[in-house]
């Protein structure tokens, strides 16, 4: 009896205040222990403050953010021959913004000493404006896949 591929589909959820799909899934990777709201009030808060620091909307900067801090390279280890090489790889679609949530993420969650509104709207104005540790991240990535273009063709 020959088993049936389950089709998965993705079941992100738009966000309450702008019912947009991005800032839903920033909200579901804050998330913890199922506490919603709470993350909901973090984003919106960072929003906020974004809006009082930079006079333009906390949507538009946090679109603006994400759209910089996307990758257009990654690396994937392939073993060839007993080696283990860095393949550089173009980087599609949802991964994209997938990266880049979890970079900004990262970059908020390593900095000490304010709360988490705060140190995402930092993080958020500096990605921005091309700048902070998110997109300092993004540029070591696409350093590291120029330095090895020579396996390209492992791909």
């Amino acid at each position: 009896m020959a088993r049936r591929a389950r089709k998965y589909e993705k079941h992100w959820k738009a966000d309450s205040r702008y019912g947009n799909l991005l800032v839903g899934r920033f909200i579901g990777q804050i998330m913890q222990d199922g506490k919603r709201s709470t993350a909901e009030t973090v984003i919106y808060k960072a929003f906020d403050v974004i809006h009082d620091r930079t006079k333009k909307g906390g949507l538009n900067v946090f679109e603006q953010a994400i759209k910089n801090v996307s990758p257009l390279l990654e690396l994937k280890s392939k073993r060839v021959g007993g080696a283990n090489y860095q393949v550089p790889m173009q980087v599609l679609g949802e991964r994209r913004q997938t990266l880049a949530i979890r970079w900004i993420l990262a970059a908020c969650l390593g900095k000490k000493g304010k709360g988490m509104a705060e140190k995402l709207a930092d993080e958020l104005i500096d990605a921005a404006n091309k700048t902070g540790a998110a997109m300092k991240k993004r540029e070591d990535v696409h350093r590291m896949a120029d330095a090895n273009k020579a396996f390209a063709h492992f791909a």
